[in-house]
């Protein structure tokens, strides 16, 4: 037989599952042991039948009672009887779960076996904001399955008193509405309805990472994760707001995020609790409140620092973990020896460091004098080795005292504390008095008058003569003869050398003798007499039918002087890199590969870095030895700020180590705002870093790509004005670049250009715009000088020749220069004489300077101080560029060809003299005799 149907309970069902809740949001049950028994059941109304369905109570055999809904009409056709829930609200939920409990009789069992019988009903709902929507028609609710009976009874089952349940459970959503109507169907079968529970899932209220969550119900989509925000409990804190997932079965996942207990307190059964009196915490940070360290206390609770004794101290970087230190005592047992007018000391730390470790030693000096006893500061002539304050060793050499004079030396121990107390310093003193000794040497020479066999000198007494000067003994050779030399001896503090050849160098030097002896020579000094003349030869241009043309100048001391290092960059520069005339005031470059050790380098020219100042945030290109990252750099007292960041992949060899610094070590030598800006280096850490300044927009030759035809004029000679005043700098430094292009210069989000990638020989190895040379190695062809792709002639003018090649990419929007020829076709053009061509819309003005740059003869370009003072006036006088290149002279082959020189193409010899940009010697040739194109053809060397 039948059970029949119960009851309809509702809500505040809540039982857990796994880490989840169902809330149960009605029951209707026949078993009252299942639903009705939890506290807080409320009657939420009956179900009602509209067909055949009946409610039957009876008890089980407990003889507690039940109750069902039934419906057997198995003996009739075109059944269709309706069972209809009251109204449910969802509260909120917008998908709901139905679990069904109910018998079915096998259509097999009943008697005769009837055709009509089914085995299945029909579940549907309506949705509705309230409960007005309840006299629906059939046809406005929505079918959510067909329910098919997984066991089914037969009248043996009955007579045993046995009930076979079927358990479904089906879902619902999304919901739009407030609530909804529940509908059962049935169309033929035997049935009985024993327990309906409608609930939704949720996740429950929890606290996790100090954060608490509240109780959320899931989505409406069966694999939504809802992203919730947390809540950080009392005396908790948080950088990143706490976050989780609320999944679709009601669980808890993906925690983002978390609080901290602040400063103060500590966390403790998932609660923030005070730091007792005696303890602190600094930092939300810190795990756990502290004992107060060594030295130091605190009476209060949740207290973030504690107090240092009397007599004790903390510096203000020290963290507040540190115990509190004191000032050190004295150094110990000083000794000196004394070498003519330089004096050695040595001295044992002090007994007592204060408790610190960054001990170090300060020196004051006093001149005292042997009459009166009265002493003073020795004054800034003494130079301390190697160095007078923050000394980390226990010794130092001072130099350049005086002769026969007593000086005091006072030695200092300092630590981090010493300024908070200065009573307490303590220090060791050394009496000594200096030796006999010779003179300094003579630093300041002035060239006099110069005549083409003769050079006058003069110069200035040495700062320290330490006696009387009794004479200075001059030598001078020719350069390059060193080994053949004059020597002059002069009471008087001038000379003049005779003898000597027309246009030659001399170099010269000084010294000077006391009753001690001779002084150190000073340092070279080079002279030029003047020349008779000087020679030029003309090479000739493209298909000259002449070999050459040579041409003989004539100066006179009355009209032009004459610079050797001025006219040849080379020998300037060389004479910069050697220090012979080393310009005051202008750093040199030091090439790392000099140093027998290449770590002395970078840690000379590269600050170093903590790895835990940087946060690397996403990488953004690929270098040679590694990704390049864009991060974060959070130095001790300043902002953090963006940089790049270069890494050395791992399995690296010492070699690419030592490459990879290298270029930290020629970059941390520039300081220049066109240049790229080296932060510092990692190198105690791995990986092992490079981090420079961020720049923004990339490299200028992809950044110009793309933004084709969006500058004005002005702004693109703004930034070739900012690469020429980089490579001024690098040149007055004495560096050679080799590699200048478009793709090495960065641009930031300023329009502010800067050189970079100063990898050198290396870069140029596994560049792709490099090819082979005859000589040897690679070079980048489309950017090279042709002396340097022959002759690996690499210079400052070289240099000159690739900013030529620059200026015509950033006219041309990063076009690629001689476009698809290839590299051979590029250097057979320009050997012939032939020159890019002019770029769309370019000024006369910026075009001529890039023909300027690409002269064959390298002395016949222009220097980087001129270029940018040229631009310097472009830009102030902005329509000197509104002059563009006429567009029918820019000829439509590839490349343009210069003017041939030869007789044939020029009417006089004036023309051909403005044409090659000598016209002021116009009047020169004519005194000489050279008014004809004929005339000049003929002249020879001699």
């Amino acid at each position: 037989m039948l059970v029949g149907v119960g009851s309809c309970l509702s809500d505040p069902l809540t039982f857990s599952q796994k880490k989840s809740q169902v809330k149960v949001i009605m029951c209707f049950l026949g078993d009252t042991g299942m639903c009705s028994s939890a506290p807080g059941l409320v009657w939420q109304g009956p179900l009602c039948g509209l067909g055949e369905w009946e409610e039957i109570g009876e008890v089980d055999e407990n003889y507690a009672p039940i109750h069902t809904y039934q419906v057997c009409k198995v003996m009739e056709q075109n059944q269709n009887n309706w069972l209809l829930t009251s109204w449910i609200s969802n509260e909120g939920a917008s998908r709901i779960f139905i679990e069904l409990k109910f018998t079915l009789r096998d259509c097999n069992s009943l008697p005769g076996g009837l055709g009509t019988c089914k085995e299945t009903f029909n579940m549907y709902y309506f949705e509705s904001d309230d409960e007005d929507g309840r006299n629906i028609k059939e046809n406005q609710y929505i079918k959510i399955d067909t329910i098919a009976a997984d066991e089914s009874f037969t009248e043996l089952d009955l007579g045993d008193r046995v009930m076979k349940l079927n358990t479904e459970v089906r879902d619902v959503g999304p919901l739009t509405k407030k609530g909804f109507y529940l509908a059962f169907q049935d169309v033929g079968a035997c049935i009985a309805l024993v327990s309906v529970r409608v609930y939704y899932k949720k996740c429950p209220s929890v606290i996790r990472n100090l954060a608490r969550f509240p109780d959320t119900i899931t989505g409406a989509d069966s694999s939504q994760l809802l992203e919730v925000s947390g809540v950080c409990i009392n005396h908790s804190v948080t950088e990143e707001a706490p976050k989780m997932h609320c999944s679709a079965e009601g669980e808890w996942l993906v925690p983002i995020g978390k609080c901290l207990c602040k400063a103060g307190y500590e966390e403790k059964n998932n609660t923030c609790q005070v730091c007792r009196p005696g303890f602190f915490k600094a930092s939300p940070h810190s795990p756990s409140c502290s004992k107060c360290p060594p030295h130091s206390y605190t009476l209060d609770e949740a207290s973030t620092s504690c107090l240092c004794e009397e007599h004790y101290f903390r510096k203000e970087s020290d963290p507040p973990t540190m115990a509190c230190t004191r000032p050190p005592s004295a150094p110990r047992s000083a000794i000196s020896n004394v070498n003519e007018t330089s004096v050695f000391l040595e001295w044992i730390p002090p007994a007592d460091t204060g408790g610190r470790k960054d001990v170090s030693y300060y020196i004051a000096c006093k001149k005292c004098s042997s009459h009166s006893g009265l002493c003073e500061a020795c004054g800034g002539h003494v130079r301390y080795l190697p160095q007078q304050t923050g000394l980390k060793n226990t010794s130092v050499m001072m130099v350049d005292l005086l002769a026969h004079t007593n000086y005091t030396f006072e030695i200092e121990a300092v630590n981090g504390v010493s300024d908070q107390n200065p009573g307490a310093r303590q220090f060791v003193s050394v009496n000594v008095t200096t030796n006999q000794a010779a003179p300094s040497p003579v630093s300041t020479v002035k060239k006099g008058k110069i005549t083409k066999n003769s050079i006058s000198l003069s110069w200035q007494e040495p700062d320290r003569p330490n006696g009387i000067i009794l004479e200075y003994e001059i030598k001078y050779f020719e350069k390059d003869q060193e080994t053949s030399y004059t020597i002059i001896k002069s009471k008087e503090t001038a000379i003049t050398a005779d003898g000597l050849k027309p246009g030659s160098a001399y170099v010269f030097q000084i010294r000077a003798r006391t009753a001690a002896g001779y002084g150190g020579f000073s340092r070279r000094f080079e002279f030029e007499t003047s020349p008779v003349c000087k020679c030029f030869s003309l090479l000739p241009a493209p298909r000259q039918k002449y070999s050459s043309v040579v041409v003989c100048f004539f100066f006179f001391p009355r009209r032009c002087g004459y610079s050797k290092a001025k006219q040849d960059p080379e020998e300037e520069k060389m004479h910069f890199h050697n220090g012979h005339i080393k310009l005051p005031g202008v750093r040199t470059y030091v090439d790392p590969h000099t140093y027998e050790d290449p770590n002395q380098a970078v840690h000379e020219f590269a600050k170093e870095i903590e790895a835990s100042c940087i946060t690397i945030e996403r990488v953004i290109g690929a270098g040679e030895f590694g990704e390049v990252c864009s991060g974060r750099l959070k130095l001790q007292g300043k902002r953090e700020f963006p940089v790049a960041i270069k890494t050395l992949k791992v399995g690296y060899t010492e070699k690419q180590r030592r490459d990879f610094l290298g270029e930290a070590s020629i970059m941390g030598q520039f300081d220049h705002p066109n240049i790229i800006h080296l932060e510092g280096v990692v190198t105690k850490s791995k990986p092992v870093m490079i981090v420079t300044e961020y720049m923004e927009n990339g490299s200028l030759d992809t950044f110009l790509k793309k933004n084709d035809g969006q500058f004005t004029v002005i702004q693109l000679v703004g930034m070739l004005r900012g690469i020429a005043s980089g490579m001024k700098y690098l040149s007055d430094m004495g560096y050679v670049h080799r590699d200048l292009a478009a793709r090495n210069i960065l641009i930031n989000s300023n329009l502010v250009c800067k050189v970079s990638d100063f990898g050198l020989s290396r870069v140029l190895e596994d560049d792709p715009e490099a090819a082979y040379t005859t000589r040897g190695g690679k070079i980048p062809i489309r950017w090279t000088a042709p002396e340097a792709i022959a002759f690996r002639k690499f210079t400052s003018a070289s240099d000159v020749w690739s900013y030529g090649i620059v200026m015509w990419e950033v006219m041309s929007y990063g076009e690629r220069p001689y476009w698809e020829m290839t590299n051979q076709d590029v250097i057979k053009a320009v050997e012939e004489g032939y020159r890019l061509p002019s770029p769309m819309d370019c000024p006369a003005a910026l075009y001529q300077l890039m023909l300027d740059c690409w002269q064959k003869d390298r002395n016949s370009r222009p220097k980087f101080d001129e270029i940018v003072s040229m631009l310097d006036k472009l830009i102030r006088n902005p329509s000197s560029l509104k002059t563009l290149v006429n567009a029918s002279s820019r000829v439509s082959n590839l490349l343009v060809e210069h003017s041939p020189v030869g007789s044939g193409a020029y009417r006089s010899v004036g023309e051909w003299l403005e044409a090659i940009k000598m016209g002021r010697y116009t009047e020169i040739f004519m005194e000489n005799g050279y008014s004809s194109m004929d005339a000049v053809a003929q002249v020879t060397l001699e």
